[in-house]
Formats: C-alpha cells, structure tokens, sequence
C-alpha cells in the first residue's frame, strides 16, 4: 500500500513536471515560425529595394522642376523606365528559388544605392542647379554625350586597348625574365639589382620627355611608358618570390634527378607564382596611369587624348562620359587577370575577389 501510494505521488510528480514543458512547446513553434516569417519579409523586403529606388529616380526625374534651363535628353528617361521595369522582373523572378534570388539578396542593397545616387546626382544638377555648368553636368546630359559621341569613344577605346596591352605584355615578359634572373643567380642579382634601383623607382611618366625623342613614334614611346611601368614591379615580386620558396622543394626535385632547367621552370617559379601575381596586379594599376597621362601628352588618338581634346572645348559631359567608359573597360581588364590567375592559381581560387 505504502508502494502504491509512493509509486502515484512519484507519477504526479514527473506529470506535474512535464506539463509546463508540453504547455511551452506551442509557444515555442509559435515564436519560432513568427521569427522565420520576419525574417522572410526582411529578405524580400531587401530584394525590393531596387524596385523602390528605380521608382524613386524615375520620379525625381519626372517629377521634379529643373532648374537648369536646356534641351532635356529622352534617351535617359527611357534608360530609367528600363531600370525600372527590369528591377520589377528581376524581383518577380527572386520570390522563387533560383540563382537571380541569391544574387539579389546579396547585391539589392548596391543596386538600390547606385540607383539612389543617379537620383542625388540629378537632384543637384539639373533639378536643383546646386552645381555650376559646364563643369558638373547632369546624367542626362552625360548619357546623351555617350549616345552622341559614342563611335569616337569606341575607337579611342580600341587604340587604348592595343596600346596597354603591348605596353603590358613586353613590360610584365621583361619582369618575369628579369626577376627570374634575380631570384635565381646571385650573379646576376649583383649586376641587374643597382639598375633596378636606379631606374625603378622613378615614375614612368617622368621618362616622357626622353622616350618622345628617343622612339620614332608616338605611339612606340607610350608602349616603352607602359611597359616600363610594369617592368618594375614585376620583376620585384618576381625575384622576392623565387628568392623565398623553400629549399626542401629544390632538394626534392634534386633526390628525383632533376636539372636545374627543371628547377627553374618546374619548381621555382610555379612555387612563386603567387607572389608573381601580386606584381602583375601592381603592374596592371601603374599601366592604368601611365597609358591615360601618356595619351593626353603625346598620342593622338586614345581614351586620354579624347578627354584632353574635349576638355578643350569644355565638353564635360563627354569627359564623363569617358570616365565611365574607362572605369568600365579597366574593371574588365581587372576580373580578366583574376580570372586567369584564378585559373593559374587552382588551390586560391576564390581567395581574392573581384
């Protein structure tokens, strides 16, 4: 009796003690499902916000009184119309699972704020005339440049293209080889180390003046301008990335039979590579400036010798407008030598992003 009892007061008590928590479990999924569907709205809220800012730049467009008095361009209210009806498509498309949902997630807020942006910038210019023409026209005005002047732009981008690339590939194949040299032979660190200590560090653009007498043609000179931009810190990286790869490497390939033709090209410089790469970025950044300052000096054709001309005639719009056209081409060229470094460099791939 006395077992009985003790056995009932114990099953009161664990029922007593397990009823709050099966009392808590609704709650808990009550919470629980509200804080996923908060957390839904918040997602698609921000994939929305390139809708909202689309809207908003078409509307200030529209909708606002210009302050500045002239020929308002039609080209870029229809550009903004596009905007916005792709921003609505691209936002349909994300409330299912796709690849365009993750991307949106992720990037709507720098498309909401590069869409706000066109907004202020059309704000105090054309809207507001915060900022004195010619010199800050709206991005109406630099549209409609771009639309007018675009077959100018193109082949001054096509003479600046050929020009970087010659300029870059003798420069950045001087490097490798020099580097190599350096990293590798004491000897030939002796001798080639005070020249690039002399001459490295003076800015290529300081060589204008001699290279425009010593090369025939301008566009001859400007290639030696970039290339000896490049040369520079190609072969720095080059050398202290050969000079550092580990000797057990070296020993290896030895045991195995390897000459040193092999250790060379084997085994030195893939172990540098990623050191190599680094210079060829650094390179890729001082051939950026060198071709633009070039260009407006000596070439007659060019992305640097349209803005100076047109600066000349104090159309700023159009300097703009091959502003964007450089900073598009030179991101291009940018994710182009990621790519193939990502290729290059398979166990990094990822690492850095572009």
């Amino acid at each position: 009796m006395a077992f009985n009892v003790a056995e009932q007061e114990t099953g009161a008590g664990l029922a007593g003690s397990a009823y709050p928590a099966a009392a808590t479990e609704p709650a808990g999924q009550a919470a629980r499902a509200l804080s996923g569907r908060f957390e839904t709205g918040r997602k698609v809220l921000i994939r929305f916000l390139p809708v909202l800012a689309a809207a908003g730049t078409l509307s200030v467009h529209l909708y606002v009184p210009n302050e500045q008095t002239f020929a308002i361009n039609e080209e870029y209210r229809k550009v903004l119309a596009v905007l916005l009806a792709l921003n609505v498509v691209f936002f349909g498309v994300s409330l299912v699972p796709s690849k365009l949902k993750d991307w949106l997630g992720e990037n709507a807020p720098l498309v909401a704020a590069a869409l706000s942006l066109l907004a202020i910038w059309d704000l105090i210019t054309l809207k507001l005339g915060l900022l004195p023409l010619p010199y800050f026209p709206g991005p109406d005005k630099v549209l409609g440049a771009l639309l007018e002047d675009w077959k100018l732009i193109g082949t001054s981008a096509f003479y600046s293209l050929r020009l970087l690339f010659t300029g870059y590939l003798f420069g950045a194949a001087a490097g490798l080889v020099t580097g190599t040299l350096m990293g590798w032979s004491k000897r030939w660190h002796y001798w080639v180390s005070p020249v690039m200590k002399g001459i490295g560090p003076v800015p290529a653009t300081a060589w204008i003046p001699l290279a425009m007498v010593i090369f025939p043609t301008s566009f001859q000179a400007s290639s030696f301008l970039v290339a000896l931009a490049v040369w520079f810190p190609v072969t720095v990286m080059t050398g202290s990335g050969i000079a550092n790869v580990r000797n057990a490497f070296f020993e290896v390939a030895r045991t195995l039979g390897a000459n040193e033709r092999y250790l060379i090209f084997r085994v030195a410089i893939p172990a540098a590579f990623p050191t190599i790469f680094v210079g060829l970025f650094m390179g890729l950044g001082a051939s950026f400036l060198v071709l633009i300052v070039a260009e407006m000096i000596g070439v007659k054709a060019g992305l640097g010798w349209y803005i100076s001309w047109v600066q000349g005639w104090a159309e700023y719009a159009k300097v703009y407008a091959c502003l964007g056209v450089i900073a598009l081409i030179f991101s291009s060229v940018i994710a182009l030598l990621f790519k193939f470094r990502d290729r290059a460099l398979v166990w990094q791939k990822g690492l850095i992003k572009w």
